[in-house]
């Protein structure tokens, strides 16, 4: 993908919350994270930034100000603004709000997603897998487990359990799995979802590309068809450094 792709307002705008400056400094960081404007490497002028976002030349210099104070970006005189090598630290913003895949998610920020199989077939189901899916005795349950990647970055560890008559084929999911059951009419329309905070151990940070005792956020989540059938049970571990999960609330009326 390219900067003007990524910077593309149709990719993105809609999907954040804040003034637009706000909305813009988000998008940059993203691009930062993941690859799109590398470390010690320059952003595009705010000029062009301004004509392939459609924003003013002021809310471009505000959000590339929010930069700088952040420490994220430095602007040398007579040369621009340049990303600083802190690129690794860069946070994507998740809406609680919304039931998506990470293929989906990624997609509406213009990001480029990449999964590494860590397994993937039909299993004896753990007494866990048996009390959340609702399964009987001699059910069999089909397991996918994947290292998700945004960019090259690992941003989490993914694992799905679904019952068999709904996921007859685990090797038939490629890419999105959500692309799959809604092929198949079992898409989710509703979930409860848990986070919980935690310390990586050894195995969960060697592949997110962290240390050991790192932070990190736990998400059960358990979703539904239409008919209140369980669909799919899974338990991802994110990196603690990388996702802000916001939920929009109201006020209870009297």
């Amino acid at each position: 993908m390219n900067v003007a792709e990524f910077l593309d307002p149709g990719a993105w705008m809609e999907t954040m919350v804040g003034p637009r400056y706000v909305r813009l400094r988000k998008r940059i960081e993203e691009g930062i994270a993941t690859g799109i404007f590398p470390a010690q490497g320059p952003l595009p002028p705010e000029r062009e930034v301004a004509s392939l976002t459609g924003l003013s030349r002021v809310t471009v210099r505000k959000a590339i100000h929010e930069l700088v104070g952040k420490g994220i970006v430095v602007q040398r005189q007579g040369a621009g603004s340049f990303v600083t090598g802190a690129e690794t630290g860069r946070r994507v913003e998740q809406s609680l709000s919304r039931l998506t895949s990470f293929t989906e998610d990624m997609a509406r920020r213009g990001l480029e997603s990449r999964a590494t199989w860590l397994e993937r077939g039909v299993f004896v189901p753990s007494p866990q897998e048996v009390v959340a899916l609702a399964l009987s005795s001699g059910d069999s349950v089909a397991r996918l487990a994947r290292l998700r990647m945004a960019g090259n970055r690992p941003m989490a560890i993914e694992r799905a359990s679904l019952p068999l008559d709904i996921l007859p084929d685990p090797q038939s999911v490629d890419r999105s799995l959500y692309e799959v059951l809604e092929r198949s009419g079992n898409h989710p329309v509703r979930a409860l979802q848990k986070i919980s905070a935690i310390n990586l151990g050894e195995e969960e940070a060697e592949l997110l590309g962290l240390k050991p005792q790192d932070a990190g956020l736990k998400i059960e989540r358990t979703s539904y068809l239409q008919n209140g059938r369980v669909v799919e049970y899974t338990r991802s571990t994110y990196r603690g450094d990388a996702y802000d999960f916001v939920a929009e609330l109201q006020l209870a009326t009297k």
